[in-house]
C-alpha cells in the first residue's frame, strides 16, 4: 500500500547496542525503525525521508520507503566485496586506535580468501593479503600502487563476489571458516579468530546499513564452541624474591658505560610494583608520578603508548598515543606505589633524567621505548637470573608476567578485590576470572572447611 502518511522521529541514541543509533518513523499505521553503526549514517537516512515526505512523495508502507529509494534500490548495482571493505575501513579509520585499524584490515583481508572470483581465484594467498593490506589503508589520492601489488589489486578491484552474496549461506559459512585459519590453512589462535570475527561482525553490520545487505549473514553461522582459557598461567608467576632477582639481572644486560640495562630497571619494576601493563609504564611521565622522600607513593596514568606498525598510526610513528584501555580518552587511574617503587624511580630520575616531553622511560637513542628493546633486554636478564630449567619454563617468559605476579601479590595478600581491579584497570569479573589459579593457599583452606563440614 502506498500512502503520504508519513511521520519521521527523532534520533534515538541506544548506548551499549551493536548499533546504537536508532530512527523511527510510521508509514500509515505501520511503525518502522532502523539502526545504524554511526549518527552519521542515521542523519542521512532520516534526511532523506523527510527530503522525500516533503517532496509529496508516495511511501510503501511495506518497506517503509519512499518510491524513489525503492527504484534507486533496484537499479543500483551490487556493491563488490572489495569495494565494500575500502568503503568501510575509510570510515572506521579516522576515530580507530592503532591496533583497531591492524585488526579490521586483518579480519577483511582473511575473509577476501573466500570471497575471491573469476580470474582472482588463482590468485597466490600471500599476493591477495599483501595487496589488500595496502588497498584498505586510506591513503592521499596520488600515491602510487606499488608495482608488485598493481596487478594483483587490479585483479581483486574486478573480480570479487558482490558483497551481497553472503546472504547465501555457503558463502556466509566460507567467510566464517577462513577467519580460522592462517595463510598456511592451519588452524589459527582461538583468540585470533574471535578477534577476527568480531571484526568482521561490525564490518558486516555496515554492510546492513548501507543496503547491501538484508541482515548480518554471520549472525546465522553456528560455530562449534571451543573452550578458551583465559586463566593466567601459574607456572608463568614469579614469587617477590624471584621478580627482585630479575630486576636486578636487568642492570647487567649490556655495557656498564652504555647503562642499556640499568636505564630499564625502573621500568621493569614499575610493571611489578604498581602492576601496570607496559604500554602504560612506556607513557609513564615525571608529572604523573608523585614521589615522597618517605612512605608510599602515586602514579596517577593518563597515557599508553602501544606499540604498532607505522601503517596504522596518524604519526607514522611506531607508537600510538592512547587514553587508558577501554576507558574514556579523559579518564586517568591512580595507583598507590610501594617505597620500594619510590626509592627506584627516584634513583632513575637521577641518573637518567627524563625525555624532552616528560618520559621517564626512553631507548637509548631517546626516543619512544619499543617493545623490542625491553623484551630482548628482558630475555637476557632471565638468563642471568634464573637456571637453564627455568629459563626454558614459562616462568616470567614475557615482561607482561610481572603485571601478573604483581595482581597475584597483592590478591594474595588480601587487598580486597575491587581495590585490586581499580588499580589494575579491570573489572572484578575479569580480574577473578583470570587470576583464581594463582591464589594461593585456596584449595587447602577450601579442603579445610570441607574437613569441618563433614566433621559435623
Amino acid at each position: 500500500m502506498l500512502t503520504h502518511d508519513v511521520v519521521v522521529w527523532s534520533i534515538r541514541n541506544r548506548k551499549g547496542r551493536a548499533k546504537p543509533y536508532q530512527l523511527r518513523w510510521k508509514v500509515g499505521a505501520e511503525p518502522k525503525s532502523k539502526s545504524f553503526l554511526t549518527k552519521a549514517l542515521a542523519d542521512g537516512f532520516r534526511a532523506d525521508l523527510l527530503k522525500a515526505a516533503k517532496s509529496g512523495e508516495l511511501f510503501d508502507a511495506g518497506s517503509g520507503l519512499p518510491t524513489s529509494m525503492l527504484a534507486a534500490k533496484a537499479e543500483k548495482p551490487p556493491m563488490t566485496w572489495y569495494d565494500f571493505t575500502v568503503a568501510y575501513t575509510a570510515m572506521r579509520w579516522p576515530n580507530a586506535a592503532a591496533k583497531t585499524r591492524e585488526g579490521i584490515v586483518d579480519s577483511l583481508a582473511v575473509a577476501t580468501f573466500a570471497m575471491l572470483d573469476g580470474e582472482s581465484i588463482t590468485l597466490p594467498r600471500r599476493e591477495v593479503r599483501a595487496a589488500m593490506q595496502w588497498a584498505l589503508i586510506p591513503r592521499e589520492n596520488d600515491e602510487a600502487v606499488p608495482a608488485k601489488l598493481a596487478m594483483t589489486i587490479r585483479i581483486l578491484q574486478r573480480s570479487t563476489l558482490p558483497l551481497a552474496d553472503m546472504a547465501d549461506p555457503i558463502v556466509a559459512r566460507r567467510v566464517s571458516d577462513a577467519l580460522s585459519l592462517t595463510l598456511d590453512l592451519r588452524p589459527a589462535a582461538a583468540d585470533t579468530s574471535a578477534r577476527r570475527r568480531r571484526g568482521l561482525n561490525t564490518a558486516l553490520e555496515y554492510g546492513v546499513d548501507l543496503g547491501e545487505l538484508d541482515e548480518n549473514p554471520l549472525k546465522r553461522i553456528k560455530r562449534k564452541k571451543v573452550a578458551r582459557d583465559d586463566v593466567v598461567d601459574r607456572r608463568a608467576v614469579v614469587n617477590p624474591e624471584q621478580a627482585r632477582e630479575l630486576i636486578a639481572a636487568v642492570s647487567y644486560v649490556g655495557s656498564w658505560h652504555r647503562a642499556r640495562g640499568r636505564r630499564l630497571v625502573a621500568f621493569f619494576a614499575t610493571l611489578y610494583f604498581a602492576g601496570v601493563r607496559p604500554a602504560e609504564a612506556v607513557g609513564l611521565r615525571r608529572d604523573d608520578c608523585d614521589l615522597p622522600d618517605e612512605g608510599w607513593g602515586l602514579l596517577t596514568l593518563a597515557k599508553t603508548r602501544p606499540s604498532s606498525g607505522k601503517q596504522w598510526t596518524d604519526t607514522g610513528t611506531v607508537h600510538d598515543l592512547r587514553g587508558l584501555k577501554q576507558r574514556d580518552t579523559s579518564a586517568v587511574r591512580e595507583v598507590p606505589v610501594p617505597p620500594e617503587l619510590v626509592t627506584i624511580l627516584r634513583h632513575h630520575l637521577e641518573e637518567f633524567g627524563t625525555a624532552p616531553d616528560g618520559r621517564l622511560f626512553r631507548n637509548e637513542r631517546g626516543g619512544v621505548l619499543g617493545a623490542s628493546t625491553y623484551a630482548r633486554a628482558w630475555k637476557e636478564a632471565r638468563r642471568f637470573a634464573f637456571t637453564p630449567q627455568q629459563v626454558a619454563s614459562p616462568l616470567a617468559r614475557r615482561p607482561y608476567d610481572l603485571r601478573h605476579a604483581a595482581l597475584s601479590v597483592w590478591l594474595n595478600a588480601g587487598v580486597d578485590a575491587t581495590e585490586v581491579a581499580a588499580r589494575a584497570g579491570n573489572s572484578v569479573e575479569v580480574l577473578l576470572k583470570r587470576y583464581v589459579k594463582c591464589l594461593d593457599g585456596r584449595q587447602d583452606q577450601n579442603n579445610r572447611r570441607i574437613e569441618t563440614m563433614l566433621a559435623r
